[in-house]
């Protein structure tokens, strides 16, 4: 997750993980790694909710050295911003670059739920369960296609 600075990227992390109940603006220093499971999206319908880690990344440009490691392993990304300001525009697209265009480029076979970006336009004060969903809906995404990804992987080998 990242954006850019002020945009209370941090709050909306802690309301969608459940992970912290901090609801006021402290600037993220470096980045912060919240694990959460979800019980709401499943691997296989399985049954038990599946697990995450939301990488909390304060979005400042200073840190660009870092975004490989960020990138690395990743399955998604969030980018949170204010569609009522334009002034981060050129940040947002340098982050739809550096994250999302990159990332597709080295790991082809998870690139779906990256390259199809939706923009969710919600408000947390106003509507919490449409954030809340959006985000279950863009996990189930991620999980759907790493498990495509790991199903074509086992069967080319097979074959």
């Amino acid at each position: 997750m990242i954006k850019a600075e002020e945009y209370g990227k941090t709050i909306l992390a802690n309301f969608l993980t459940e992970v912290s109940d901090i609801t006021e603006y402290n600037p993220t220093q470096g980045v912060r790694i919240l694990a959460f499971e979800n019980p709401r999206v499943t691997s296989n319908n399985k049954g038990a909710g599946c697990e995450f880690e939301l990488w909390d990344h304060g979005g400042n440009p200073k840190s660009e050295s870092c975004w490989p490691d960020l990138m690395k392993d990743s399955h998604g990304v969030v980018i949170v911003f204010n569609a009522s300001i334009l002034s981060p525009l050129k940040e947002i697209e340098m982050w739809c670059s550096c994250f999302v265009q990159q990332y597709d480029k080295e790991n082809p076979a998870l690139a779906p739920p990256l390259n199809k970006l939706k923009l969710a336009h919600s408000n947390l004060e106003d509507d919490p369960e449409e954030i809340t969903m959006e985000f279950i809906k863009y996990l189930r995404s991620i999980i759907n296609s790493v498990s495509e990804s790991k199903d074509r992987e086992e069967m080319s080998i097979v074959t």
